[in-house]
């Protein structure tokens, strides 16, 4: 929700110099130059050729590859994230990527003797959340609402609602609720400043 645009129009407005008014402003005031840094990440991105929402929410990220390859949709939010794009990344509405995620959609190949690049699309469905340094690897997907823990390494695919942990990632007994409705953008700082 990093836009300036979206931000401004859905702004929560209070009584003009009551205390709500100038505690809301102060913190806008505050995070007003890390909006801005997101805004830059973003527009530069799209620039670029990469297709992100005006309401996706982009941190201090590494993307290396051709930028045409990444699609954010709605109300995402990445951190510290490094994604190398030698192939599609696609990341639905209302995921949460943490800091230290590493997504990484080619690799080498193992078994050819001239251990060439073997690239495949990656998929991330809505309301995923992709854990603190999380490695998602080239071909898998991730579904909706599905949790990857902390640090695990996915080389398979993801279930709906599932939860993976380890390397390599394994599913485990435990799921996730399948009703959500959350906006991980809300969290943040500079977004709430403005909507709260």
């Amino acid at each position: 929700m990093a836009s300036l645009k979206y931000l401004w129009n859905n702004r929560v407005k209070f009584q003009l110099f009551s205390k709500s008014f100038f505690i809301s402003w102060a913190k806008r005031l505050l995070t007003f130059s890390e909006l801005i840094e997101n805004n830059k990440r973003r527009k530069k991105l799209i620039n670029d050729g990469a297709i992100i929402s005006e309401t996706a929410e982009i941190g201090i990220v590494n993307i290396n590859g051709k930028k045409e390859n990444l699609s954010i949709d709605d109300f995402s939010t990445l951190g510290r994230v490094e994604i190398a794009l030698h192939d599609k990344v696609s990341i639905g509405k209302y995921v949460c990527i943490n800091d230290g995620v590493v997504i990484l959609s080619a690799s080498h190949d193992v078994s050819d003797s001239l251990w060439r690049h073997k690239k495949a699309p990656i998929s991330i469905g809505d309301y995923a959340w992709i854990a603190t340094n999380a490695i998602i690897l080239p071909g898998v997907s991730i579904g909706k609402g599905a949790v990857v823990g902390a640090g695990a390494v996915v080389s398979k695919n993801v279930n709906d609602y599932s939860i993976v942990t380890g390397n390599p990632a394994k599913e485990i007994e435990k799921k996730r609720i399948d009703v959500l409705n959350y906006n991980p953008c809300e969290f943040l700082a500079t977004n709430n400043a403005w909507l709260k």
